[in-house]
């Protein structure tokens, strides 16, 4: 699940919050890695712990309220043992993130030109003529129109999918060589959410970045990823190439997630629900499946008590041998 050329490498990472005297791991022991020129989707309802995880990489948690420990390697460094001013040499500059909500990400204050230009005095030696011509270069190169005239406004004067290009603006500036995206097209229609997807992809394919993609979003998966890690209560449960995941999925709650879809080719009366919900932090089960109270037909025994990822083929893995024994319960007599 790691090699030596990887961009980033997470071993065993555990981020727990706290929770009146105790801390709650909403990101419990997980280890993934991260090519140059990859795209890694982590995939999962809300509540999985998908953003915990990418916030983790970019060390943007409250050390009063959180527990950090593990391993998250960036160039021979490892990331949960740097301090906030060791970060800052970092964060923004050769990791950048796109958040989730533009509108809150960008400074309703201060005007565009000047947030983009921020990272630029902040990381790098260029002179003022150079920051503002790099300004222009970044509004353009992210499709945005009359970047001179959009560098001189203001958050609340730009679309949504307009923002959205800035916030994407602001994580190029310094070239980083891992972005994380969480949920870049959440709050967008349809239309401009294929447009920053094109960007993204485009942009990467230039800067032969590694992208940490974060989405509930099936189809963004399969529009984006090279490689996918489908997130559950904090746990990786399942791990595989985009094609391969996508034509044999294997764990029942990624069976789950694609049966939940609706499906143009197929008529179905109604959609699959996956009963239950994502526990919270302080109820999640610390010991066996903790997919087991959301698929009750499975008998106990088909879980592991201490559920382990397991290789089912070159790069493919899963959590739990109960993949072999699911069915969904509409389906008499099993699979």
């Amino acid at each position: 699940m790691g090699s030596e050329q990887d961009l980033l490498a997470i071993h065993n990472l555990h981020t727990g919050f706290r929770i009146k005297d105790s801390f709650y791991n909403a990101v419990d022991d997980v280890s993934l890695s991260l090519k140059q020129n990859e795209i890694l989707a982590i995939v999962g309802e809300s509540g999985c712990g998908k953003s915990t995880l990418a916030t983790s990489v970019i060390g943007l948690h409250n050390p009063n309220n959180t527990n950090v420990s593990g391993e998250i390697i960036f160039k021979d460094m490892n990331l949960v043992a740097l301090n906030d001013r060791a970060f800052n040499t970092i964060r923004g500059n050769e990791i950048g993130m796109i958040f989730q909500d533009p509108l809150s990400a960008l400074n309703p204050l201060m005007k565009i030109a000047d947030q983009i230009e921020e990272a630029l005095l902040y990381h790098t030696n260029l002179n003022k003529e150079q920051r503002k011509e790099r300004v222009h270069e970044l509004l353009n190169q992210v499709g945005i129109k009359n970047a001179k005239r959009v560098a001189r406004q203001y958050p609340h004067e730009l679309s949504g999918g307009m923002r959205q290009r800035i916030i994407i603006a602001i994580a190029l500036s310094c070239k980083p060589s891992i972005i994380i995206a969480d949920e870049p097209t959440t709050a967008l229609d349809v239309t401009i959410q294929a447009q920053i997807l094109d960007l993204l992809k485009e942009l990467q394919k230039e800067s032969g970045a590694g992208i940490l993609l974060i989405t509930h979003d099936l189809g963004v998966v399969a529009e984006m990823a090279d490689r996918v890690a489908v997130m559950y209560a904090g746990q990786i449960v399942e791990e595989a190439p985009v094609v391969e995941l996508f034509q044999n999925p294997l764990h029942p709650y990624t069976k789950s997630l694609f049966k939940s879809i609706p499906q143009m080719d197929k008529e179905a009366d109604k959609l699959q629900i996956i009963k239950g919900l994502v526990p919270s932090l302080t109820s999640l089960p610390r010991k066996g499946c903790r997919f087991s109270n959301r698929i009750p037909w499975i008998d106990s025994y088909h879980h592991e008590e201490i559920p382990k990822l397991h290789e089912i083929s070159p790069g493919h893995y899963v959590r739990c041998t109960c993949w072999k024994h699911f069915y969904f319960e509409e389906e008499e007599g099993g699979n």
